[in-house]
């Protein structure tokens, strides 16, 4: 059978891994974005605005989807515009699409704010007992993922396709001018202290340093994606993604300073802001990107600094429970340090890092 597959946010580092491994499996795949990219070919690119339902309905106009795969979100001033907006773009892509009868499988990507809570109160209540599992309830706060899941079920119900829901970690891959990207951040940070010499230091929490990470490669996320919308088993379910092990970032630190042939620093023993840092580096940025012959000279078009320091800020364990998944038959596993040495080497055969 010849799938058909309208992959919303294809320029995302979601989208772009998931549009790439859904076309090498066969699959006919358009890739949706405000502005895609034109050289991801086999991938189908179309332009359109989420948020502007009749441009979104000239621009699906003629195309009908066995599956889609909402991989996009807008990040807005509060959590009560999160909602409407987010919301209101999952229910776009449904009320715009020619024949929302002839879906099979929706599949929605979120993350770890359904446990955490949005980002302002990102981890700040009463801390959630982890490993996070799918079982857990709703906390009692305003999070556009539960307006998104909603808008999904109610389409669901309506138009009699089957649903899942995909619950990532921290993801870790590639995409450019991404708002949650923190292999790239950390990249970039890493190429900035070897150029300048000031020391590598891990500018997360107490926590995050001495204790159990996990996190999610987007090649993984994108096998996990695939998998519920072509099984039984991934039908109308809620899953955690994550890479199948666990690290201490006290142990992975030194090995991604060694990659970049610079020291890993002592930790300071508290958190400090990267994004506060990579603030004050444009023009930092701008000269090693002149001197090594970069293609971005643009650090706020590679690094998203305020996301991980969210991420490497969390005051509690970042531990996901796979036991769903796996009980029901997904069995991939991705090692966690090739996530980031993968990432690296990819950026520097691209020339986006020394």
């Amino acid at each position: 059978m010849t799938y058909t597959a309208l992959v919303v946010g294809a320029t995302g580092i979601v989208g772009q891994n998931l549009a790439m491994r859904l076309a090498a499996e066969g699959w006919v795949v358009y890739g949706l974005a405000r502005h895609p990219r034109q050289d991801m070919a086999p991938i189908i690119p179309i332009a359109a605005d989420l948020l502007d339902i009749e441009s979104l309905k000239k621009a699906l106009l003629n195309i009908k989807p066995t599956h889609v795969f909402f991989c996009s979100w807008l990040r807005q001033e509060t959590e009560t515009e999160n909602r409407r907006v987010n919301s209101a773009m999952l229910r776009h892509v449904f009320a715009a699409l020619p024949d929302p009868y002839a879906l099979s499988h929706v599949a929605l990507t979120t993350g770890l704010k359904h446990y955490l809570g949005p980002f302002e109160a990102y981890a700040k209540g009463p801390p959630p007992e982890t490993p996070f599992r799918e079982m857990m309830p709703r906390l009692n706060v305003e999070n556009f993922y539960y307006d998104q899941e909603d808008a999904l079920y109610e389409a669901a119900a309506q138009y009699g396709f089957s649903w899942s829901v995909h619950r990532p970690s921290t993801i870790i891959g590639y995409a450019l001018g991404n708002a949650m990207n923190m292999g790239i951040t950390l990249a970039v940070y890493a190429a900035i202290c070897k150029e300048t010499g000031r020391p590598f230091v891990f500018p997360g929490s107490p926590t995050q340093w001495h204790g159990l990470v996990n996190v999610t490669d987007a090649r993984q996320l994108a096998r996990h994606l695939l998998w519920a919308a072509t099984n039984s088993a991934g039908k109308n379910e809620a899953f955690n993604i994550v890479n199948g092990d666990v690290f201490r970032w006290k142990w992975l630190w030194p090995q991604l300073a060694a990659w970049f042939g610079i020291e890993s620093a002592a930790y300071s023993g508290q958190a400090l802001s990267l994004e506060r840092q990579l603030a004050a580096d444009t023009e930092i940025w701008k000269e090693i990107s002149l001197k090594y012959g970069l293609k971005e000279a643009r650090i706020s078009h590679l690094t998203s600094a305020w996301h991980t320091d969210a991420d490497l800020g969390l005051p509690i364990e970042n531990i996901t429970d796979m036991s769903k998944s796996r009980k029901l038959g997904f069995t991939a596993y991705q090692y966690s340090p090739d996530s980031f040495i993968d990432l690296f080497t990819r950026l520097r055969a691209e020339r986006l890092i020394p």
